[in-house]
């Protein structure tokens, strides 16, 4: 195993020199934001591309699970590496979407990892619940809605980004073990507060000026009356952050962690460079080039949405491995070189098993040969992801990517629009115009259904939501459409919330600017 170490140095230098850009290009667009119907799958698999050889349902995905590891081939040693991989990955049934442990009404996440009710979102992990339009939500974390990066046991997310040990937040940001919060920033064991900023252990504050427990009450409840207003107010939040409790870091919203070089939304790290949306459940070391990735985890370079991992590289969606290379969406597996989709597997090679001492002799002469072609250190290339870039996390973050640009290095690029079937029997409203929400519904005409018309105060002052909506298509300003659902609708009206007035994957999207 000391060669496997000098070649595993190798890649650990190398990827060190990586630029931010670079990074964004090759990891960040494996993080697609979009789900597309596929075959009549829900799927994070755009359809109609050669980059996928076939969607299965997630049961019969399931049923051949165990039987994935004898669709393997034997290394080619008159093509190089990347042509032997692109050979298996083509010839490989996908699931619509990914599915770790045990999970119940998942499937319309695009990864999940032993959760249940978990709805249109993205990256849902270990025992969270009821999950709506979504992103990065970990580790025992439940009733979260049009949020992003809520980690560590949180509950009751509701529009909401980087919340960390906390609970009844509410359009809020840069969250940490505090709870019931309205229009807050960057607070810190905070309770009772609302339009409040930069904080630290307050409670009854409004506008940071300290109120008592019964005139904090009163203004509290004059405020929250003011729903047509919800939405502006969140738009207003102070987006900026200092790094927590961090020592030598750069980037923004970098918690309890040291030594890291760029970038932004870490949690208990040490060394890394390049990363975002990463915890390490300190100590989580040796992190570079990474996104999404979930504790604990040790000695990770260029690798995307992986956890409970040590010693991985230039891999993505990796569950409970270790030693693993150039592999792709591999569960409770180690040392495997360029597989995909293997589970509780161990000295694989292109899915094909070895003995120990035959998988060394082979894992040695084929990274001797990617040395000698210099390409030992390099990432996937871009004819292997099959996302449309302009969907993916790295545009969202970066749109001065150009589709020239991508397009010469062979990623995707999507030009038309995303089609959405409505049935006819279906009614469509749409989302109310400003000057026409604030007023009471007796005073707002009649030019056809509007959002406000099924939201209301009744004489008691209580707040309504008709559960008629859940029969309704809601059509944006953009003219996207979307609906609402059960479990949302619960929701709201448990928290006398308003109604959402933009399709569920901007309010998703809208999170990724971080300028």
């Amino acid at each position: 195993m000391e060669k496997l170490k000098y070649f595993q140095n190798i890649i650990k230098e190398k990827r060190k020199q990586t630029s931010f850009r670079d990074y964004l290009k090759e990891i960040a667009s494996l993080r697609t934001m979009n789900l597309y119907n596929n075959t009549g799958f829900v799927s994070v698999y755009p359809p109609n591309t050669d980059r996928i050889w076939k969607i299965i349902s997630h049961k019969d995905f399931n049923e051949s699970r165990d039987i994935i590891s004898k669709n393997w081939l034997t290394y080619d040693f008159s093509k190089n590496f990347f042509e032997n991989f692109e050979i298996l990955f083509k010839s490989s049934n996908f699931a619509p979407t990914v599915l770790h442990g045990e999970c119940e009404n998942a499937i319309f996440t695009d990864q999940t990892v032993s959760c249940s009710n978990s709805y249109l979102s993205f990256v849902v992990i270990k025992w969270c619940e009821n999950v709506l339009y979504s992103f990065s939500v970990k580790e025992n974390s439940v009733n979260v809605l049009n949020s992003i990066v809520v980690w560590d046991t949180c509950e009751n997310i509701f529009t909401s980004k980087w919340i960390i040990k906390s609970f009844n937040i509410f359009y809020s940001k840069h969250i940490i073990n505090s709870s019931n919060l309205w229009f807050c920033s960057n607070m810190v064991w905070c309770h009772d507060c609302i339009f409040c900023d930069n904080l630290d252990n307050k409670s009854y504050c409004i506008n940071n000026k300290q109120f008592t427990k019964e005139e904090y009450k009163i203004e509290k409840e004059k405020i929250l009356k003011n729903k047509t207003d919800f939405f502006s107010w969140f738009l207003k939040i102070d987006s900026k952050w200092n790094n927590f409790s961090s020592n030598n870091v750069n980037g923004i919203f970098n918690i309890e962690s040291e030594n890291i070089t760029n970038w932004a939304n870490n949690y208990q790290i040490k060394n890394g460079k390049n990363i975002m949306f990463i915890w390490g459940k300190w100590p989580g070391e040796n992190i570079y080039d990474c996104f999404l990735n979930t504790p604990p985890e040790t000695d990770v370079y260029w690798v995307f949405s992986t956890g409970y991992c040590d010693n991985i590289y230039n891999s993505y969606q990796i569950t409970w491995g270790s030693n693993l290379y150039y592999s792709v969406i591999m569960e409770n597996c180690s040392y495997c070189i360029w597989c995909v989709w293997l589970k509780n597997q161990s000295y694989c090679i292109l899915n094909k098993q070895y003995t120990k001492e035959e998988w060394e002799i082979l894992a040695e002469k084929i990274f001797t040969g990617m040395e000698i072609e210099k390409i030992l250190w390099e990432f996937f290339p871009g004819n292997l992801n099959p996302y449309y870039f302009n969907d993916s996390a790295a545009y969202l973050i970066d749109d001065s990517f150009t589709k020239q640009e991508v397009e010469k290095q062979w990623y995707m690029w999507r030009e038309d629009e995303i089609k959405v079937d409505i049935p006819e029997w279906v009614e469509v409203i749409k989302i109310t115009p400003p000057a026409r929400a604030s007023l009471p519904p007796q005073l707002r005409g009649t030019e056809g259904e509007f959002v406000s018309d099924y939201q209301w105060y009744d004489s008691n002052w209580n707040w309504q939501i008709n559960p008629e909506i859940l029969k309704k298509v809601i059509k944006d300003e953009k003219w996207n459409i979307y609906r609402i659902v059960q479990m949302e609708y619960d929701f709201l009206m448990k928290h006398w919330l308003p109604l959402p007035e933009i399709h569920w994957l901007d309010r998703i999207k809208m999170w990724f600017k971080f300028k």
